[in-house]
């Protein structure tokens, strides 16, 4: 049995850092719940399930792990045996032998996505004004602002490796859809979330409900943690 608290074990998307959860933490924390965000590098898709493994270790007892858009992939990679249960929003689940790419350019995209491209250094920004059209368009322009100021490339290396098979197949799995995710479709969220067998609730938030939407977010994340 296990006698430590459980830990909910916090992942951030491209482009952000566990900042971005900051308002989710508040809310948990306001419940009772020990969360923690773990710093994600971005360098390779490799490094980033390695960096949430020394974050959930740390935790010490069982763990439930949300992942943020990217960072879904991620969560799915880790083999911890003290994961209880899976939380995706907005995120994406490549199935066994599926890239991150392939799930994220899956179906046409919205018209307000940005146009991504490596740049010089073979890393890949997203361009400021897609934070108010596209990452985080129901935030306030301040979040925004410093969502866009305090951003965090993404390496190709993350996103092109075909993963194991995931977690998500062997473990209890929720899913928050963004109905009105500019970044990743509501139907291709749909798609991944009926095929893992999720529990799934929809609700007509952005692409980054954290900032916009925390209560809600929060309470996914406690449905899991209770259930």
């Amino acid at each position: 049995m296990d006698t430590e608290p459980l830990t909910v074990v916090l992942a951030h998307g491209a482009w952000a850092d566990g900042s971005s959860w900051a308002r989710v933490i508040e809310r948990l924390r306001e419940k009772g719940q020990r969360a923690v965000a773990a710093p994600l590098p971005l360098t390779t898709f490799a490094d980033d399930v390695a960096a949430l493994d020394r974050t959930v270790a740390r935790a010490a007892g069982p763990v439930v792990l949300v992942g943020h858009a990217y960072a879904g992939a991620v969560v799915g990679a880790s083999r911890s045996e003290r994961i209880k249960a899976l939380v995706y929003v907005a995120a994406l689940a490549p199935d066994e032998g599926e890239t991150v790419a392939d799930v994220f350019y899956r179906g046409a995209p919205h018209p307000l996505a940005p146009k991504l491209a490596p740049d010089a250094d073979g890393l890949i920004w997203l361009p400021e004004e897609a934070f108010a059209g596209a990452f985080a368009p129901q935030a306030s322009e301040s979040d925004q602002a410093v969502f866009a100021a305090v951003q965090r490339p993404v390496s190709p290396a993350c996103i092109t490796v075909p993963i194991g098979r995931p977690r998500w197949r062997d473990t209890p799995s929720w899913f928050l859809v963004a109905e009105e995710d500019r970044m990743i479709l509501a139907a291709n969220q749909r798609f991944m979330a009926e095929r893992m067998g999720a529990r799934t609730v929809a609700h007509p938030v952005d692409h980054t409900p954290l900032a916009a939407h925390p209560d809600l977010v929060a309470q996914v994340i406690l449905d899991a943690v209770h259930a």
